[in-house]
This record gives structure tokens, C-alpha cells and sequence, in this order.
């Protein structure tokens, strides 16, 4: 048994996540991946878990975007910050691209089964207003039928700061800087995670499941050897910073065992 995890649309993204059970045979392992190189995939190995490497870090990265909005930024603003920053498609465009009712499937379980994992609301409440994305025409933005682009739509704006005033969130302005290091770094702290598990063996196949999966830029090197140039006490340092803030769960921005090694030793993931 072994699973073969493609990336959407799979006619064109070039990652495939090759998911080893317990008990793969080596032989099984090598044909796929051989497999993989057949038909021009970049294979990457990954151990079995809740979202394989790829969507298991991209959770946190959107769980941040969303306790952005309750703070004061906007979806447009996240986009542009990460878009500037050269990932290729910001988190709100990105959910509407794959739909909204995904995401919303997926934390209904994580209610259910993690009941104790911290997550806005926001995402809920747009759904309940049947804005799944480009699919419907309407989601973090609106579009226009049979265009892609993405247009700003004042009453999801609207319904982003009404929703912070619910819940009692005093809006503040956010610099760009902060959203980057926000959503990066969140990747960074569950990637030393899922290293630590060894659901990844080495941190180089976590930044090539990035780069060839979800748009990250290239002259970045990955979400893990940009935590290495950056430095991984520094990384550290801003992770103290973020866990200070009492709305974007505190709890998670304690660093992984493995990130708190490295740092505390001057040394690297990669």
C-alpha cells in the first residue's frame, strides 16, 4: 500500500506527495516514485498524517490569515503583503481558487476532533453566505462570470470588521511586514514539527513540496531554508513577539522542540 498525492490542477502543478504507510515495501516505494519521474512529477516522500507535509503546514499559514482579519487587515491587504513578498497567489485568492467549502468541511472535523484548536469564525460565516469562490462567483472577492480576476467586494470588508466588533477585537492597523513573517513562520514552526515526527526526512523535500506545490517564490529557497538565511534565532525572537498578542493563539507560536534546538545551538535545518 502506498498513496500518490497529487496537487490541483494536476495537469500542471509538478508536486506529487508520495505518502509511505508503516509498512510500504521498498520495492512499492521505488516503482512510484519511479513512477513519478515517468509522467514528470517532482516526487516528494511523506509519512502518513492529517494533510500529508504540504496542507498539514498550509493549515497554520491560513489559520493566521484568518486571525489577521480579526485584527484589523483586510483579504486584499494579506494577498498583496505575501504576492509582494513573491508567493505567487495570497491565501484568501488561493481559497477561493481551490473553494471556500473545502476549507469549511475541513474545520467542521477539526471542531468536532480538535475541539481545543484555536480557529476564527470568519471563514464559517462566509461560507453560510454560500460564497465558495470562483466557483459560485463570489467568495473573499467577487468575479465576473467566465473571468478569474478577482475583484475587491466592499461588503465581505463590511462583514470583516463587523465581525471583529462581535467579538470584541479592537482593529488596528497591520504592516505588511507583520502578515509576511506571520504566515511564513507559521509554516516554519509546523515544517520543524513534522521533521521532529519524521513525517519529513529532510527539511530540503518540506521547501520542495513548497516550491513546486504551493507557489512559493523560488529565490526564496522554501519556507525552511529562508527560517536558515533569516536565522533560526531570529525566527525564534518573532515567534516570542507573535505569542504575545492575545488574538492570534498564543499557544502555537511556542517553537517546535526541534526549532528551539537548532536556535538555542546557532545552527540550521538545512
Amino acid at each position: 500500500m502506498v498513496g500518490t498525492h497529487f496537487f490541483s490542477p494536476a495537469n500542471v502543478m509538478k508536486l506529487l506527495e508520495v505518502v509511505r504507510g508503516a509498512k510500504t515495501a521498498k520495492e512499492v516505494l521505488a516503482t512510484v516514485m519511479s513512477l513519478a519521474k515517468r509522467i514528470k512529477k517532482t516526487a516528494v516522500v511523506s509519512g502518513v498524517c492529517d494533510g500529508f507535509i504540504g496542507n498539514r503546514m498550509v493549515e497554520q499559514y491560513l489559520r493566521q490569515a484568518l486571525f489577521l482579519l480579526e485584527e484589523g487587515a483586510t483579504p486584499g491587504q494579506v494577498d498583496r503583503a505575501v504576492e509582494s513578498w513573491g508567493v505567487a497567489m495570497g491565501p484568501f485568492r488561493m481559497s477561493d481558487l481551490a473553494g471556500n467549502d473545502i476549507g469549511w468541511a475541513i474545520r467542521k472535523r477539526r471542531y468536532r476532533e480538535q475541539p481545543h484548536l484555536k480557529y476564527s469564525k470568519i471563514a464559517d460565516r462566509l461560507c453560510e453566505q454560500g460564497r465558495f469562490g470562483q466557483k459560485t462567483g463570489l467568495g473573499w472577492y467577487r468575479y465576473d462570470p467566465g473571468r478569474r480576476y478577482a475583484l475587491p467586494d466592499p461588503a465581505v470588508e463590511q462583514m470583516v470588521v463587523d465581525y471583529s466588533k462581535e467579538i470584541g477585537s479592537k482593529r488596528r492597523s497591520i504592516g505588511d511586514d507583520e502578515i509576511v513573517q506571520r504566515l511564513i513562520f507559521a509554516l516554519v514552526n509546523e515544517g520543524a514539527a513534522i521533521l521532529q515526527e519524521g513525517i519529513s526526512v529532510r527539511a530540503s523535500d518540506i521547501d520542495m513540496v513548497y516550491l513546486t506545490g504551493y507557489g512559493f517564490p523560488l529565490h526564496r529557497g522554501g519556507p525552511m531554508l529562508y527560517a536558515d538565511e533569516v536565522g533560526l534565532y531570529n525566527v525564534v525572537e518573532s515567534m516570542k513577539r507573535f505569542a504575545a498578542n492575545p488574538h492570534g493563539d498564543p499557544g502555537f507560536w511556542k517553537p517546535a522542540p526541534l526549532l528551539a534546538k537548532l536556535a538555542s545551538e546557532g545552527k540550521r535545518f538545512t
